[in-house]
């Protein structure tokens, strides 16, 4: 399984842990964790809702503001500030598992060097005002608690929405994104986008969280949707106002290859001859020329050549190499192929490999034709007589349902 944290309208501590019990996380472990840390006056509620049609959870710390986009340091004066060790402790005295105590302490550290940086003092010396207050701890503890609880998946973040304009804080008015969450998106390398919302969408608190979970930057080339959970924010922003996280299975990925063009007016056909020779040798898996006319009638052949992404490099140097292009183009293909295996048969003269494909109309026989070039230079039998015997002989073997060799 992998988690996907969307982001398309942001990220808050609060949304975070809604998003996760939305997606099946227990609300029992939870509740136990945040118990287990005694901290005067953590209590939660957790209550199904919905914002602009899109149906979720909104979790909350009682006496709490808006995490996604509260303005930082409103409720300050009403809880102690703390320093990274206070915190260190409050969390090390609880009943959590090493690997929930271990991603709750990875992301206040997160926190705690976004805001030493930001205020141009040591990570000791950090007072984490509302980070540090009890709605926030019991955020940061949730989500990781919630988190490993669905067995720490993969996870990818891809990026996050952002807001605009400012929002007012413990030190001031600040632009937003706010200080600290530059910092965290250029430490943990996450993209931000932004959006013409006047409005904090993306709050230390979460993407603290969203760094602390991150596995991956992409997403499988292919997934199904096994599950998807809603956490709802309580800012009205004009738009749904939630974090969705998706867990993922992934699926096999479509069979790609590169189809690589070039048309050309000025080659004899035997250099084309050679250069599909080249292109090949290169790591095309197919090459072939087809006759067309270019500009003012010319006579001309294009020449087209297949090719896996990792060998492209190698592919397009061959083919300027080999011919007179001085352009390609390309563009990915998706391709249908049957299911396919060599087998080898066995002549009088030697060995053949025999490619066999099941078919809907069943199974289709093909020997290679270099292995029966080459019996045929060494015993001097005609090739077709050869190839023949080849498909006689695989076919034999579908006859007799023999799997193996023959």
């Amino acid at each position: 399984m992998t988690l996907w944290l969307e982001g398309a309208c942001g990220v808050a501590g609060d949304m975070m842990v809604a998003a996760l019990l939305d997606l099946g996380a227990p609300q029992a472990a939870l509740d136990a964790a945040l118990a287990s840390l005694g901290v005067e006056g953590l209590e939660t509620t957790v209550t199904r809702g919905a914002s602009h049609g899109l149906a979720g959870v909104r979790f909350s710390v009682a006496g709490e503001h808006d995490h996604h986009g509260h303005t930082h340091g409103d409720h300050a004066h009403h809880h102690p500030h703390r320093h990274l060790a206070d915190i260190e402790a409050l969390i090390a005295r609880g009943a959590l598992t090493d690997r929930a105590r271990a991603l709750a302490l990875r992301a206040f550290r997160w926190v705690a060097e976004a805001e030493a940086k930001a205020h141009g003092c040591g990570v000791g010396e950090v007072h984490f005002h509302e980070v540090g207050a009890v709605d926030s701890i019991a955020d940061i503890v949730g989500a990781c608690v919630l988190y490993d609880a669905l067995g720490a998946p993969e996870c990818v973040v891809d990026g996050l929405t952002e807001g605009s304009g400012t929002v007012v804080c413990a030190h001031g008015e600040l632009p937003v994104p706010v200080p600290a969450v530059l910092n965290l998106a250029a430490a943990s390398g996450i993209p931000l986008r932004r959006a013409a919302i006047p409005t904090e969408l993306v709050t230390p608190t979460g993407i603290a969280l969203a760094a602390t979970f991150r596995t991956r930057a992409t997403l499988p080339p292919a997934f199904r949707v096994a599950r998807v959970g809603v956490g709802l924010g309580t800012r009205e922003i004009g738009r749904p106002n939630a974090l969705r996280a998706l867990l993922l299975e992934e699926a096999s990925a479509p069979d790609r290859v590169w189809q690589v063009v070039t048309n050309l007016d000025d080659v004899t056909g035997e250099a084309l001859g050679r250069a599909a020779e080249e292109v090949l040798a290169a790591g095309a898996r197919d090459v072939c020329t087809l006759p067309c006319f270019m500009k003012k009638g010319r006579p001309a052949y294009q020449l087209q050549a297949l090719a896996d992404e990792a060998r492209l490099p190698e592919v397009e140097a061959a083919i300027f190499r080999a011919t007179p292009a001085i352009g390609l183009r390309k563009w990915p293909l998706e391709r249908t192929c049957l299911p396919r295996e060599t087998v080898t048969v066995k002549l009088p003269e030697g060995e053949v490999r025999v490619k066999r494909c099941m078919g809907p109309d069943g199974v289709r026989v093909k020997p290679e034709h270099d292995d029966v070039c080459a019996l045929a230079e060494r015993s001097g039998r005609p090739f077709a007589a050869l190839a023949a015997e080849a498909q006689a002989a695989a076919q034999r073997m579908i006859d007799d349902g023999c799997a193996g060799n023959a």
